[in-house]
């Protein structure tokens, strides 16, 4: 049985706009901002792939009904168009699943490991190093400043104290029984 994958090129249909587009196509993959970016920057995208013929047309006609188009791949051939060759990632299309065609330059890539993960995938931290041991890791210190706050109606209970809820003094009525007999 012959296996397909859903590629995308950021086209989208007459009489749709970009903008239009984007959110609705944010809307049904449940992505924003970079993942769209990379969606909608023109190279050839996977968005899913090992789907079964009915399976992939299904998912062409849910793009195409966000207003953009699309395209079916068998996934034994090689890309219906002469762009560079792309990861294609194995998850549900979700966030973590759209993967740009070429990886960042400067370094390694590395595949997020679900969708929160995917969101920090291009960013660029620097390189910190671990401070040795002893040293002051702050670089100033603040000097105190009070809060003007007026404390003084408050108190401290002496060490040892019982800090339960005062005992209210009760005045409790005792009904009067000399009256009541018991009968076999």
């Amino acid at each position: 049985m012959p296996l397909f994958e859903i590629a995308f090129q950021g086209k989208v249909r007459a009489g749709v706009t970009q903008e239009q587009a984007r959110a609705r196509i944010g809307q049904l993959f449940q992505v924003g901002g970079q993942q769209l970016d990379v969606l909608f920057s023109g190279r050839r995208v996977v968005i899913k792939q090992g789907l079964d013929e009915t399976a992939a047309e299904k998912y062409r006609q849910a793009i195409e009904r966000a207003g953009a188009l699309c395209s079916i791949d068998p996934m034994d051939a090689g890309p219906a168009s002469d762009s560079a060759p792309v990861e294609t990632p194995a998850q549900p299309a979700t966030a973590a699943s759209v993967t740009p065609a070429a990886p960042r330059s400067g370094g390694a890539s590395v595949e997020p490991r679900d969708a929160y993960m995917a969101a920090f995938k291009d960013v660029e931290a620097p390189d910190f190093d671990i401070a040795p041991v002893g040293s002051d890791i702050q670089d100033e210190y603040d000097a105190f400043t009070p809060l003007p706050i007026d404390l003084s109606a408050l108190s401290l209970a002496p060490p040892g104290a019982d800090l339960d809820e005062l005992k209210r003094s009760s005045d409790a009525r005792v009904p009067n029984t000399d009256h009541l007999k018991l009968q076999d």
